[in-house]
């Protein structure tokens, strides 16, 4: 039998109604492809995994939770979560059209970042790319940020990275709204 990884359609079974009631909702209560994907399991549905990060509670800034988020997607190439973090968090984040161009296509050193933030940026192509982060970077990111800003930022480079990772494989086509990536 051939086990294929896609969002689950409505109506929904009772116990994933009640977990889904806890789930950001769009219009008219739509729930996103991707929290639909996670419905196939019901232990990964009820943990939330990603989603518990997104709460007013957070020790870092919605600016740099979303720099942080808005990289990790593009790095690994997850069109799907990129595109719907643009469309939701952008703005309240205040990051410019360049900026959130820069988020896929530029470097660390791109010059519409302030210095704190090269440095979050060259910290999480770091994680993604050696799942730890240079010596030499690893000063800054013990000066610019407490250590619960500092798990924060490990925490949502691992799990938009497995954001990516379930997006990506199951091949979730971008929400009617999201953003794309620029080329």
């Amino acid at each position: 039998m051939k086990h294929v990884l896609k969002p689950l359609d409505p109506p929904f079974p009772a116990d994933v109604t009640a977990a889904f009631a806890r789930y950001p909702k769009g219009h008219d209560g739509y729930i996103i492809k991707l929290f639909r994907v996670f419905a196939n399991s019901h232990r990964f549905l009820t943990n939330k995994g990603a989603i518990n990060l997104l709460d007013r509670e957070s020790p870092l800034s919605l600016r740099e939770r979303e720099i942080v988020i808005l990289r990790v997607t593009a790095n690994r190439n997850c069109e799907y979560e990129w595109g719907v973090h643009v469309v939701t968090f952008a703005k309240a984040a205040k990051l410019s059209e360049e900026q959130v161009r820069a988020t896929r296509l530029g470097n660390s050193d791109a010059t519409c970042w302030t210095k704190r933030e090269r440095l979050l940026i060259e910290c999480v192509d770091q994680l993604c790319n050696h799942s730890t982060i240079g010596d030499a970077t690893y000063c800054g990111f013990q000066e610019n940020w407490d250590l619960t800003q500092q798990l924060e930022i490990l925490a949502l480079c691992g799990n938009y990275t497995l954001v990516s990772l379930v997006a990506n494989t199951a091949r979730i086509s971008p929400e009617q709204d999201a953003a794309k990536f620029p080329h």
